[in-house]
């Protein structure tokens, strides 16, 4: 099944993830206390008001550059995300699906660099005193659009080879 993507998909997922994503940066930012922190679940998550200024794990957060550079980074993502879901099938739903979770998930942390030169973090998931670095709905958008993506690649490269092969 051959033909162009569905590029309704890509903007009806990629507005309403990248409006859930803005709106609960704002949210928190306008409710919540720099540094507050609301337990949700005891000993295992809570809703902790951060601003990172570096990447995953504050990568890059006290370097001088850093803003050029995950702008820059950001910016070559999605047009490398738009133009590899201009490459897709009609048929590749789950593909189309994973590529606008990460384009929204890229544009809403890029949205914040850009307004407030570091990104809103909220989501604080911990053992104990155990702590995975905070997180916002961009981040677990990227994250879950990446392992849809890679569900997607194991069933294209399950559908190539059930494929009868033509003898060269």
């Amino acid at each position: 099944m051959s033909g162009k993507p569905n590029y309704l998909i890509l903007l009806v997922s990629t507005t309403l993830i990248l409006a859930i994503d803005q709106l609960s940066k704002v949210f928190i930012d306008r409710a919540m206390d720099l540094h507050q922190s609301i337990p949700v679940i005891p000993n295992c998550f809570s809703i902790t008001y951060i601003r990172n200024k570096g990447a995953a794990f504050g990568f890059l957060a006290n370097t001088s550059y850093r803003l050029p550079f995950f702008i820059f980074i950001s910016i070559v993502a999605v047009i490398v995300i738009i133009i590899a879901y201009s490459k897709l099938r009609k048929d590749q739903k789950l593909a189309m699906l994973s590529l606008s979770m990460i384009l929204a998930g890229a544009v809403g942390n890029l949205i914040d660099r850009i307004r407030l030169g570091e990104v809103i973090d909220f989501l604080d998931v911990y053992w104990g005193n155990y702590h995975w670095p905070a997180f916002n709905i961009a981040d677990s958008a990227i994250c879950v659009g990446v392992f849809f993506l890679a569900l997607d690649m194991l069933r294209e490269e399950r559908r190539l080879k059930a494929q009868p092969h033509e003898p060269s």
